[in-house]
């Protein structure tokens, strides 16, 4: 009986590479035309902002000295250098994949980040009743959906199904 051929994880890389063209390209437009602080008025839910977060999500350890921006680098460059093993290995699992392959492309493109401001560039900012939710980007955006798509292929995709999950 033949051995089927793997599924190759270059759409998945080219995908991720995609995220993070993407993710620079939105946070090069906000640099270019929004002041550090200020507020634009998008709808009753929803401002452009500029602000830069030195931690991680909603500005964990960003009151640190410094040593955060190493920290969150390296667990980002350590996490992507996972999914590109894992994306080897699980290719042709198309929902699995895809939220690894988020995942990845949203930690590299705070990675650019990091290295070139000392912080994370955050934009959208949306709101309602008085309460604001913490600004983010198109990386802290793909990184939640990979998130979400990753447990709901545990529960329900192919991790369910054999019961190995990613690992």
């Amino acid at each position: 009986m033949p051995v089927p051929e793997r599924a190759s994880p270059a759409r998945w890389y080219a995908l991720a590479v995609l995220v993070i063209v993407l993710d620079q390209i939105s946070k090069q437009v906000v640099l270019a035309n929004i002041a550090y602080g200020e507020t634009i008025y998008v709808a009753p839910f929803w401002n452009w902002v500029l602000t830069f977060n030195r931690g991680a999500a909603f500005s964990f350890l960003a009151s640190e000295d410094g040593w955060q921006r190493w920290f969150f680098t390296a667990l980002a460059v350590g996490v992507s250098a996972w999914i590109v093993v894992m994306l080897r290995g699980h290719a042709a699992q198309k929902l699995l994949s895809l939220s690894l392959t988020l995942i990845m492309g949203g930690a590299l493109g705070n990675v650019i980040d990091r290295l070139r401001f000392g912080a994370v560039v955050d934009f959208v900012q949306w709101h309602a009743a008085g309460f604001y939710w913490p600004a983010f980007n198109v990386a802290d955006a793909a990184i939640t959906v990979g998130a979400v798509l990753m447990v709901w292929d545990q529960f329900f995709g192919s991790g369910a199904r054999d019961g190995k999950g990613a690992a």
